[in-house]
């Protein structure tokens, strides 16, 4: 959670400083915003593909590891516990 908070303080802080300055942020947020989540998303068509036809789990890769990739690790989940071999 400490991480998100973080970056909202960072862009509050950045937002007050444009707007002192007079000045508007480089790029409209939701046109930005929504070619990140683009990005993202298109990051996974691959490998979701490549499950597919290879006769693999998507719907457990989906929850898992494109979660993860798309959403970031969310407050309280942790996934280095997870990927840890006992023994």
């Amino acid at each position: 959670m400490k991480p998100y908070l973080l970056s909202l303080g960072a862009g509050l802080l950045v937002g007050i400083v444009y707007s002192l300055l007079n000045v508007r942020s480089p790029a409209p947020p939701t046109i930005a915003l929504i070619g990140l989540l683009g990005i993202l998303l298109g990051e996974q068509v691959l490998p979701v593909a490549k499950r597919l036809f290879g006769g693999e789990a998507v719907a457990a890769f989906l929850c898992t590891e494109c979660a993860d990739h798309v959403l970031g690790e969310m407050p309280g989940h942790q996934t280095a516990n997870r990927d840890r071999t006992p023994g």
